[in-house]
């Protein structure tokens, strides 16, 4: 069965989990789990629906993640487990566009995500998601950067 082409307006084309490029820029974000033994598993995702994107250049990825979250407080939604860009399309367009597909799959649903302020270089973290419309709605027990976008 041939699955017919996605027409779309944006940077993104959707891929599946265990795609190698997928794989390759995910290696490189700082939640990319590491295992002490070495082993480099194929997929990325994790349990639960999920919408993985790359762009046609593979220098940019988003993964959107359905699942059932162990957070109570704000772990309520479609969660974005993952976006790196190392292109040159801005960061907080990508977003956006990241954004419209979620809703195109998962309607009025509230998107959310995690920041780790420890792992990553900005003095702003999360700066592309305020840019792209999100706000931030507090921080885990852990110390984790919660910003939400609600539809």
């Amino acid at each position: 069965m041939q699955m017919e082409a996605e027409i779309t307006n944006d940077d993104w084309v959707r891929i599946r989990d265990g795609d190698p490029r997928l794989r390759e820029i995910y290696n490189r974000h700082y939640s990319a789990r590491k295992y002490k033994d070495g082993r480099r598993p194929k997929k990325c995702v994790g349990p639960g629906e999920y919408m993985a994107l790359i762009t046609p250049n593979n220098d940019a990825i988003f993964i959107w993640r359905k699942f059932i979250s162990m957070d109570l407080i704000y772990g309520d939604g479609i969660n974005c487990a993952v976006f790196r860009n190392e292109g040159h399309l801005l960061s907080s367009e990508l977003i956006k566009q990241a954004m419209n597909r979620a809703r195109s799959r998962w309607p009025r649903e509230r998107l959310y995500t995690y920041i780790n302020n420890e792992k990553i270089k900005s003095t702003n973290p999360g700066y592309c998601f305020i840019k792209a419309g999100w706000k931030k709605v507090g921080k885990t027990k852990g110390g984790l950067i919660v910003l939400e976008f609600l539809l």
